[in-house]
């Protein structure tokens, strides 16, 4: 397996709630929320509170803490410099504490072959599925799953791979500028197992989507939604509840895509994330 580089990124590691996964912070000092993560734009934190308390980011709502305390923050591609963290304390007030994200940098990324369909698409029928896809998929991204999966890190979805694709490159299809690459691409052999990378719930499992192809959706926990794009089989349905490591499907090169890879991507509300940077 080829593993990640920390190329044009700048990631800080500032330790975690587990000590195999998420490595102890080194200062001595007291840690608000007992916040743990990567603290880099496409990176995440993860903190602990009262159960059941309520918490904001940046000033939004963001829901509940677990029944643990345990409690979900990611962090956009495009992040600000700071992010503010507020969680409900025993007095109905707020105790708050801000992170400093660090930036990361963007390759760019020319991909040609494409059939043209699938790049700049005319055809109402196409136009009609593209639309049906994306319905279903924005109802699967409203999940608020009330779990707490996330916690305990995450592992790659593959055992063994080559990276084909960096998280948030700029993307040129076929000559045309399109927006970011918000996928991590692992280039593997079609029908190689897909694995869960933590505990959640499957709020989409789709068989053959128009960019797609097979398509699953795992809500771990607090609305963190991690994609599983071109498949040649899903073998999970909507409403399984997956363990860490369980089988979920096939890689392919279903949709849009070039060669057989499972292309993983990473969503909390409307922040896109580097999924790679959940595991340890």
């Amino acid at each position: 397996m080829e593993k990640p580089q920390p190329v044009n990124r700048r990631l800080l590691l500032t330790g975690g709630l587990s000590a195999a996964l998420f490595p102890a912070a080194a200062s001595a000092q007291p840690v608000p929320f007992n916040l743990r993560g990567r603290f880099v734009q496409s990176g995440y934190a993860v903190g602990q509170a009262a159960p059941g308390a309520q918490f904001w980011v940046d000033k939004v709502p963001r829901g509940k803490t677990s029944d643990k305390g345990f409690f979900f923050v990611g962090l956009d591609r495009d992040a600000a410099a700071s992010c503010l963290i507020e969680v409900q304390n025993t007095n109905g007030g707020r105790d708050s504490t801000s992170i400093i994200v660090k930036p990361g940098t963007y390759d760019v990324q020319r991909v040609d072959g494409l059939p043209p369909q699938t790049v700049t698409p005319t055809d109402p029928d196409v136009l009609a599925r593209i639309k049906r896809d994306s319905d279903l998929k924005n109802l699967a991204f409203v999940s608020h799953d009330d779990d707490d999966g996330f916690r305990t890190g995450f592992i790659y979805p593959l055992k063994d791979f080559r990276v084909s694709g960096h998280f948030g490159n700029q993307r040129v299809l076929n000559g045309v500028p399109k927006s970011p690459h918000y996928g991590f691409d692992m280039a593997a052999p079609a029908g190689t197992p897909i694995r869960a990378p933590a505990l959640g719930l499957v709020v989409l499992a789709e068989p053959d989507m128009f960019y797609e192809g097979g398509l699953t959706l795992i809500d771990h926990g607090q609305g963190l939604i991690s994609m599983y794009l071109h498949q040649s089989k899903v073998l999970v349905k909507k409403g399984d509840r997956v363990t860490q490591a369980q089988i979920i499907g096939h890689v392919g090169a279903k949709g849009r895509a070039t060669g057989p890879h499972l292309c993983w991507r990473l969503k909390w509300g409307e922040r896109r994330m580097d999924p790679s940077l959940m595991v340890s």
